[in-house]
């Protein structure tokens, strides 16, 4: 058997970027997972992405800060309340955060260039998604294009490329995907404003995409099942 190729995955701790890194795993890439503590008030997606991240067994688990406090513009870096109950709709919510994929992405591409890598996987979605501009397919084909401009490797002749395996499945889809890959869910931390003991609200976008999707599939999720995240622990 040959070497493995590496491939870096955004790892938010949530269960769509878990899903994601699942699947490149499945399809022989060795992982190499990036966590960015951006200033998000809902933090416990960083202990989880550490749950994730040693239950894939991936080669390493980079955690950076980049605090996006400071430009604001965001409910999730705390320049207002989350938006709760709201109509599910394409509009783009509070909830964005600016350029955050841009950021987080160029992140990992750097990584990536250093590692040797020509391969990121990102675990955007444009079917049941929130409205955020930086989960559309036109977007991922573009940041591609500038990878291929921006950095040595792509000059050279090696193109990275970006895959978003779950572009284009409902929620429902990536919830049965994940079931038949034997991810355990209850690892993961989605909600937007989670109560304490990272319990999720119910209430916002995130929580109820992510309802939808278990009922969808048919599923019962083990956040709603009486069973708890684990400990944090170390990377």
């Amino acid at each position: 058997m040959g070497v493995p190729p590496k491939a870096v995955v955004l790892l938010s701790g949530g269960l769509d970027s878990y899903t994601a890194a699942a699947i490149a795993r499945a399809e022989g890439f060795e992982l190499y997972a990036l966590t960015v503590s951006y200033g998000q008030v809902h933090n416990g997606e960083l202990p989880a992405a550490r749950r994730i991240a040693r239950n894939l067994a991936v080669s390493r688990h980079l955690e950076l800060t980049v605090d996006l406090r400071s430009i604001g513009g965001s409910a999730l870096t705390g320049a207002e309340p989350v938006p709760k109950d709201r109509v599910l709709t394409p509009a783009i919510p509070r909830t964005y955060v600016p350029a955050r994929n841009t950021v987080l992405l160029s992140l990992a591409l750097g990584w990536a260039e250093v590692l040797g890598a020509r391969d990121l996987f990102i675990g955007v979605n444009a079917v049941d998604y929130s409205g955020y501009p930086d989960c559309r397919p036109e977007y991922l084909k573009a940041f591609e294009r500038l990878a291929a401009l921006a950095t040595r490797a792509g000059v050279e002749g090696l193109p990275t490329r970006l895959h978003a395996p779950l572009l284009r499945l409902s929620k429902a889809d990536i919830v049965r995907r994940g079931a038949a890959l034997g991810l355990d869910y209850g690892l993961t931390v989605t909600c937007y404003d989670p109560e304490p003991g990272d319990r999720p609200c119910g209430r916002c976008d995130s929580c109820r995409l992510r309802a939808r999707g278990f009922e969808e599939a048919g599923l019962a999720d083990p956040l709603l099942d009486g069973a708890a995240p684990q400990t944090p622990g170390g990377c």
